[in-house]
Formats: C-alpha cells, sequence, structure tokens
C-alpha cells in the first residue's frame, strides 16, 4: 500500500552550549529529533556524523547558528555537500539561511567566510595578547583540568566508589578501564 510521498522530516544538530535556548528554538521549528553533543573543538563530532547519516531525501537539518555546527570553511562546506548527498538541506535559523535555495546556499558561504575571517582575527589577538603576558611574566597558563585528578578518580572506582545515580560502568568506561 502507497501512502504517497514521505513527508520530509526535520532534525536538529545542537552543541550543548546554551542547549536549553536551542531546545527552545528547535521545538519553534517543529524539529522532530535531537542529536546533541558537547566536545572540544578538534573532537570527533560522532553525533553530527550520526545526524547527517540519518538523513534522508527531503529531510531538512537544522542548527541554531552556524558556528554551533562548523569549525571551519572547509567544515562547512563538506557539511553541505554530505547533506546535499542525501538529498536534503540545511538550515541554520539564527541566520534564516536554507541550503534548498541557491542563494541560501551562496549566502551560507559568504557569511561562513566571513565567521571564520572573525575567527582567525580573534585567535591572532588572543595569541599577541598571551605573548604580551608572557613577556609581562604574568601568563601562568591554562589552569589544571580534570585530567589531572584521573589518578584520583582511578582509585576511587578501584574502591567500589559510584557515580551519584549510576551503576559505577559508565564511569568506569569513561576513564577507559
Amino acid at each position: 500500500m502507497d501512502d504517497g510521498p514521505l513527508k520530509p522530516r526535520r532534525y536538529y544538530f545542537v552543541r550543548l552550549a546554551g542547549y536549553e535556548a536551542q531546545r527552545r528554538d528547535l521545538q519553534a521549528a517543529g524539529c522532530i529529533k535531537i542529536f546533541a553533543e558537547q566536545v572540544s573543538s578538534v573532537a570527533e563530532r560522532e553525533q553530527l556524523n550520526a545526524a547527517v547519516d540519518y538523513l534522508r531525501e527531503g529531510d531538512v537539518l537544522i542548527a541554531t547558528k552556524l558556528d554551533r555546527l562548523a569549525r571551519s570553511m572547509r567544515h562547512l562546506l563538506q557539511i553541505v555537500d554530505e547533506v546535499k548527498e542525501k538529498g536534503a538541506s540545511l538550515r541554520i535559523l539564527g541566520m534564516s539561511l536554507d541550503t534548498d535555495t541557491a542563494t541560501g546556499t551562496m549566502m551560507l558561504q559568504v557569511l561562513g567566510a566571513v565567521a571564520e575571517h572573525e575567527r582567525s582575527l580573534m585567535l591572532e589577538r588572543q595569541r599577541e595578547g598571551i605573548a604580551k603576558a608572557k613577556a609581562e611574566g604574568k601568563y601562568k597558563g591554562r589552569a589544571r583540568t580534570a585530567m589531572a585528578k584521573a589518578s584520583e578518580v582511578e582509585a576511587l572506582l578501584a574502591k567500589g566508589v559510584k557515580w551519584p545515580g549510576s551503576s559505577g560502568s559508565a564511569a568506569a568506561a569513561s576513564t577507559g578501564r
């Protein structure tokens, strides 16, 4: 039995910084599935890849902001190409851009290039500030992260201490043990 053409589905890709605001925007846009992640800018983007893999022809992948989606112009173009290969489109809510149109694709590319340029300028200013602070003896470096406590966490796990509300297996998996 043929019910006619499949109705396009809307998916939403979200990075967790500012999650509640993004979730509100996604609900207003009528999204039906969320692919959420919180990873560093250099880590593998498993949920983004899963979102693109999940797309079918006519679907729309939605992100609230360009900087929540792509790391660079090259990365943006790669995402756009992968989405188009699936017969789907990409929509950026904060810019009212949709790759379903030629103008939307062109504007996305222009704004992506501007965003990458802005990021490069910010990093340049940051490097200059760090160099100046080092020269003045004021630069202390980045504060130690949670990895500094890895051996302490492993010792607690070995003693059987569990995360609140967990079986402990997720905690053990996160340390790779």
